[in-house]
């Protein structure tokens, strides 16, 4: 299944901008609020219609289940016969965590948490669908440990498999727009986080000009990490593909802008019996728009695809 992208969105860029921006799909959830092993909470979002299989899918940096990515992936799905779980990281709803840690690239704690609890509400058929920053959560937890046996596959889009060649890649000035939006966002999220948990220090937070010293700085500490470099190392979905043990789609655009080439392991994804692994031309960063198809976006079409008949 090739993905032709729309004539006017003749550049990643415009392919990665233009979904998020204009992009608008309306979905009713249902909001739960569940605790986390560590006194905290997770925001799940929940679209149900009594099917027996879910899917739980996982936003990127600094998203949540509001983006019109997320919302257009669960409306296709719920269509088609999935009862959905959109999850919020945590600090990534509307209201701020608890605790002093707050999520990252390699959180698969938290992710472990809220598979449980769908399968306490009884569902067996579950997979995962993650984009961006929740695309290397899901892969690095699918292949850090034994997975549940009701998980049956996953789909992972526009995913940074590589964290620190990924890193220098956004922050270099072409990509400017997306790091400086990222570190804004962050940056907030930790003055706001500051008022109410004591450990933040906030001062000198301008001289933070690139995502590796942010996270040098806050998410390699927090988290328990020595400091960036540490954390990508220990964080990077790529060390963890090859103990992948159920059917993974992996679609990573040539021309995604947030992308280095280390995150298009073709080569040594090859001859790996459950992982399949495409790099359409084009696509951009959580892109891939069409037209035509009743509203469906073309990942939404790729992953329908594989979880349904391959």
């Amino acid at each position: 299944m090739n993905y032709k992208r729309p004539s006017f969105l003749f550049s990643g860029h415009l392919e990665t901008i233009y979904p998020a921006l204009l992009r608008s799909i309306n979905i009713a959830y249902r909001r739960e609020r569940i605790a986390t092993p560590d006194d905290d909470f997770l925001d799940l979002d929940w679209v149900q219609n009594n099917n027996s299989k879910l899917v739980i899918i996982s936003h990127g940096l600094e998203g949540n289940s509001t983006r019109a990515y997320i919302k257009g992936m669960a409306r296709a799905l719920a269509e088609k016969g999935f009862d959905i779980l959109a999850w919020n990281f945590r600090g990534c709803s509307e209201e701020m965590n608890r605790q002093l840690r707050f999520y990252h690239s390699g959180a698969t704690d938290d992710l472990h948490c809220v598979i449980a609890h769908a399968i306490s509400k009884g569902y067996s058929d579950i997979n995962l669908i993650g984009f961006s920053l929740g695309g290397n959560l899901t892969l690095k937890y699918l292949g850090e440990r034994p997975p549940y046996p009701e998980l049956r596959k996953a789909v992972a889009f526009s995913t940074p498999l590589d964290l620190y060649t990924s890193c220098v890649k956004i922050s270099k000035p072409a990509n400017r727009i997306y790091s400086n939006r990222f570190l804004t966002s962050l940056k907030d999220k930790i003055i706001r986080k500051s008022k109410n948990v004591s450990g933040l220090d906030v001062k000198d937070m301008d001289k933070i000009n690139n995502l590796i010293l942010f996270d040098d700085r806050y998410t390699a500490p927090l988290h328990g990490f020595k400091n960036a470099i540490d954390y990508y190392n220990k964080c990077s979905s790529l060390q963890f593909l090859e103990t992948i043990t159920v059917p993974t789609l992996i679609i990573n655009a040539q021309n995604d802008p947030f992308l280095s080439e280390h995150c298009y392991p073709a080569a040594k994804l090859r001859n790996h019996p459950l992982i399949k692994f495409e790099n359409p031309l084009h696509g951009g960063h959580v892109g891939f728009a069409q037209f035509n198809k009743n509203g469906l976006y073309w990942s939404e079409e790729r992953a329908l695809s594989f979880l349904i008949s391959e």
